[in-house]
């Protein structure tokens, strides 16, 4: 199964890894057709590890391949020091603006002004640069088997925290007073976004080789931004020793795999 994945075109090859992302994302919305509410110290756990595999993976699959794609290209020291900073940075804010936006729209959810699709629409500007690291991420492989499983293991960690927000998306919507096949709906939908990201990436990156670093490098900052803004705080709700084994967890793994397989 993975020697076929690995024949396939990075753009299929994506567009499966970003099916699972969605695909999460539906199973935390369909929490809804069984119940209210979810064991918050087991979500909290996934949410450690999923933190811990996205901050390594934005290092070792994002970062690193960036800095040495720059050096092969023979780049000053200087130009790949500005490509990577601006490129993180840039993914930074984005992240940071588009939780601006989450928040002026649960602003207006708590004065009952706000509709399902707006709740819809933040969560899906939100998961754009998720899908679209997953989709460099496949898109700067260069047939090597670590490269593979480090991109197969960022979708799997973009994966676990999608399921949170599937469910943070329909739970809330269902409490509204709408129906379960619709809160469903926009639960899942927020994540489909991250299916046309990661193909656009992972196309984007091939047909322009010049915007792969500065890809990676915006990647790499909105990663970082999610398991900062996220992921860490919500995990560390549960206890601090959970917030810490899981995210040591996750990035242990993540690093583990990437050693023995690069």
């Amino acid at each position: 199964m993975l020697d076929w994945l690995m024949q396939q075109p990075v753009w299929l090859q994506a567009f499966f890894a970003t099916l699972f992302t969605w695909g999460m994302t539906a199973l935390g919305a369909a929490v809804v057709f069984v119940s209210g509410r979810f064991n918050e110290r087991t979500l909290n756990a996934m949410q450690g590890i999923a933190a811990g595999i996205m901050i390594a993976a934005s290092f070792f699959s994002l970062l690193l391949p960036a800095k040495e794609r720059l050096e092969v290209w023979g780049s000053s020291a200087w130009f790949v020091a500005v490509v990577l900073s601006a490129g993180f940075l840039f993914g930074c804010v984005f992240i940071l603006l588009s939780d601006l936006l989450l928040s002026r729209m649960k602003a207006f959810s708590e004065q009952g002004k706000r509709s399902g699709a707006l709740s819809c629409f933040a969560m899906t500007l939100h998961n754009i640069p998720e899908g679209f690291a997953v989709g460099v991420a496949f898109g700067s492989l260069a047939g090597e088997t670590g490269s593979f499983i480090a991109a197969v293991m960022l979708a799997f960690g973009v994966g676990i925290q999608n399921f949170p927000e599937g469910l943070c998306v329909s739970v809330p919507l269902r409490k509204m007073g709408f129906s379960k096949g619709k809160a469903f709906f926009f639960g899942q939908f927020s994540g489909f976004v991250e299916v046309w990201a990661g193909v656009l990436g992972a196309v984007a990156v091939g047909l322009i080789s010049s915007l792969l670093p500065w890809a990676l490098a915006f990647s790499a900052g909105a990663m970082i931004a999610v398991s900062c803004a996220e992921l860490i705080p919500s995990c560390v709700e549960t206890g601090k020793r959970t917030a810490v084994l899981g995210v040591s967890f996750g990035f242990a793994l993540m690093m583990l795999l990437d050693v023995l397989l690069g």
